[in-house]
């Protein structure tokens, strides 16, 4: 089957170890996603703040890459790319950010993003940044997972997520304070994304979503990329409890909010989701579980797609 997978991190990992987006080996590559039916890859670029100069790298490596593979991947621009792949044989790649902490207090900087072709961004990560606050405590340098944060948008937060909307750039409320993402969809018409995270009724971390915050995300249209990493999945972290959260998403918000999000090369290795070539035997898992036909299709692709054609045009 075909699908669609909303975050990895290898973009950033192979520009940082100087391996090529081609065939670089890690879990998630331009040969292995082809192997695997990948509709689409949405490739993060991530850094934890720091200049604009270090993004800028990150997006020139990414165009240098999708550019002397064009026989592999295609860059998705607008919803037509993205129908050509999945109806077709090429790979798309859809460019994104997580954490947009390099623009520091200057909110224009964010007019460039759509230009260079990014499509979806989250405003923050683990740390607290001049936009918002992460859904991740500390307490002397140690994560508090149990804990939940609801303190809300900073207004340089509240401004950003403005001009996201405006460049039609998809919100991601991955890693977002409580506070903040309920700040973002207090009554929301735009669909947001939370790109990588899973259903806290399930596995009660902080990185994953309260019920409240699921049915909200399907109010406006949303979707919810399940991770794939085994301490937010709870238990064993094999599919099993993936699929315990992927009923859980549904049961609470419904077959249109589901989607996948495996934080490959964001995460240490899942035993059972090694590699993005391990999808297709994740899908004959969900069939043989009662996840298949037309629910697998929408978990797979199609409610993302639908977002992004509402979103980015």
């Amino acid at each position: 089957m075909k699908y669609i997978d909303l975050h990895c991190d290898t973009l950033t990992v192979c520009r940082d170890k100087g391996l090529r987006l081609k065939d670089c080996g890690l879990q998630t590559d331009f040969t292995k996603l082809k192997k695997s039916r990948c509709a689409a890859q949405c490739f993060a670029v991530f850094t934890e703040g720091g200049a604009a100069e270090k993004f800028g790298d990150y997006m020139a490596f990414y165009c240098g890459q999708t550019q002397i593979n064009d026989g592999l991947v295609k860059p998705v621009l607008g919803y037509s790319d993205l129908e050509s792949c999945i109806r077709g044989e090429n790979t798309g790649a859809i460019l994104t950010v997580e954490n947009l902490a390099f623009i520091g207090k200057d909110i224009s900087r964010l007019d460039k993003l759509r230009d260079g072709g990014v499509r979806m961004a989250s405003l923050v990560w683990n740390y607290e940044n001049e936009l918002a606050y992460p859904n991740l405590k500390f307490e002397d340098g140690v994560p508090l997972f149990a804990e939940r944060e609801n303190r809300g948008l900073k207004k340089l937060g509240a401004e950003a997520v403005e001009k996201l909307d405006f460049l039609k750039i998809i919100v991601d409320i991955s890693h977002l304070s409580d506070g903040g993402a309920e700040e973002i969809l207090k009554g929301r018409t735009v669909p947001v994304v939370a790109s990588h995270s899973n259903a806290a009724g399930v596995c009660g971390v902080c990185r994953n979503l309260t019920d409240g915050l699921i049915r909200k995300i399907s109010d406006c249209g949303g979707v919810v990329g399940v991770n794939f990493c085994v301490d937010f999945l709870g238990g064993d972290g094999g599919r099993k409890m993936l699929l315990k959260h992927i009923r859980h998403i549904i049961n609470v918000g419904g077959e249109d909010v589901i989607a996948l999000g495996s934080d490959f090369d964001g995460i240490p290795e899942n035993p059972d989701l090694k590699d993005c070539t391990a999808m297709p035997e994740l899908f004959d898992f969900l069939s043989s579980h009662g996840v298949g036909g037309a629910v697998a299709e929408k978990l797979a692709y199609k409610n993302f797609a639908r977002v992004f054609k509402d979103v980015c045009g």
